[in-house]
């Protein structure tokens, strides 16, 4: 069923100078024909705001932040469909000699997803299993029971080895794993983040945040997977898709600056 989500966020960066921007803040360009309202990203300072596309296909905003307080801000209405993405139970791998061209990095080690380290452990674990969705899936259950999430396990630096080893992470430590063993496994996997709306609540108290999950590349299609949430509907708008985080910041500065303002909103129409 489609459903309507206005969704948006409200940034607000202090600088102690002309600093430097680059952000990763539109609806990704493969969702764009789905966005039925916008009004395009705003600023309340004078520098202007422009556009281009990173090597993945996400869209990047690039700015200058004047001396002050820089506030970024959109909000959108979208069609979205009521649960994730649809999955094709019995969807094959597709062989490494026949992926296409643009597929084939995500089946490459990343900063946070060491193929490398984890090759061995992910063919122990999932060589046995039933090959495509399955073997994605049976990667998805493990990496559920395996990790305890927790806030106080934070950690800019952990990556998927590490929350291997440690047992314990939050959301992106979850994708981390998942993806790095999928491409262990020969299945591209691609890290993605966005907007996630709980579709059975039409307004919550509970503050929204950007949310990571995973693309696994089967039968020719990028399907939807989340390590992280083992049940309940979730309305998805991508932002962006990537190697892993290190390649998806919501922002990024050359220069000092303070974040003073964090606001994401999501709601059903």
């Amino acid at each position: 069923m489609t459903m309507q989500i206005k969704a948006g966020y409200e940034i607000s960066l202090s600088c102690a100078g002309p600093t430097p921007l680059i952000g990763l803040l539109s609806v990704h360009p493969s969702r764009a024909g789905d966005v039925l309202q916008t009004t395009g990203i705003t600023t309340n300072q004078a520098s202007p705001l422009r556009s281009f596309f990173d090597t993945f296909g996400n869209v990047c905003t690039r700015t200058t932040a004047l001396e002050g307080t820089l506030t970024l801000s959109t909000d959108f209405v979208i069609g979205v469909q009521d649960g994730d993405t649809a999955h094709a139970e019995g969807a094959d791998e597709v062989p490494v000699d026949e992926l296409p061209d643009d597929v084939v990095q995500y089946l490459l080690g990343s900063r946070y997803c060491e193929t490398d380290k984890l090759s061995p452990v992910a063919w122990s674990l999932f060589g046995g299993t039933t090959r495509g969705y399955d073997r994605v899936q049976a990667i998805v259950s493990y990496v559920q029971e395996h990790i305890a999430f927790g806030y106080e396990y934070a950690s800019a630096t952990r990556s998927a080895w590490g929350a291997y080893h440690e047992r314990c992470g939050v959301f992106r430590d979850f994708v981390h794993l998942a993806v790095a063993f999928a491409r262990c496994m020969n299945i591209p996997a691609r890290y993605c983040t966005g907007y996630l709306v709980d579709s059975a609540v039409a307004e919550s108290d509970d503050p929204v945040d950007f949310s990571p999950w995973f693309e696994a590349y089967l039968a020719g299609h990028w399907y939807t997977f989340d390590p992280r949430r083992s049940v309940g509907p979730a309305a998805r708008v991508l932002m962006a898709a990537a190697r892993d985080a290190a390649d998806v910041p919501i922002y990024t500065t050359f220069g000092p600056s303070e974040l003073i303002g964090f606001r994401v909103f999501g709601d059903v129409v």
